[in-house]
């Protein structure tokens, strides 16, 4: 069965941090570029990073950047999303989602979310 589970939300003070961890089951990470995006209540879902699958390039959204870092053990099967300096704005639903295209056929999966609250 092709999962994706993301893992190590929870409650957090401003100016705290976070790792997040989006560990796949029945796929191999490896040829898959994996993105965060997060929702905030009453917001649209919006992307966060995401890191290549070849390569591993990585790519910030300009209100992360410089405070969020990705990364991938392919290893472990996992990405990690390592957040320092949360702020209030960085509470919501986060999501990782794994995408390739093979074949020319698209693949393309999503995680149950973690929440993410940073509250004082």
């Amino acid at each position: 069965q092709v999962r994706l589970v993301e893992s190590g939300g929870g409650l957090v003070q401003p100016g705290g941090s976070l790792r997040l961890s989006c560990a796949a089951s029945g796929f191999t990470l490896d040829y898959y570029a994996i993105s965060w995006f997060r929702q905030a209540p009453g917001k649209e879902r919006e992307g966060v990073s995401c890191i290549s699958g070849i390569g591993g390039s990585a790519y910030y959204a300009d209100s992360v950047k410089g405070r969020f870092t990705i990364s991938r053990d392919n290893a472990k099967n996992t990405v990690y999303l390592q957040m320092n300096s949360l702020n209030p704005e960085d509470t919501a639903v986060y999501y990782c989602n794994a995408n390739t295209i093979h074949s020319g056929r698209s693949y393309n999966y999503w995680g149950q979310g973690t929440q993410v609250t940073v509250s004082s």
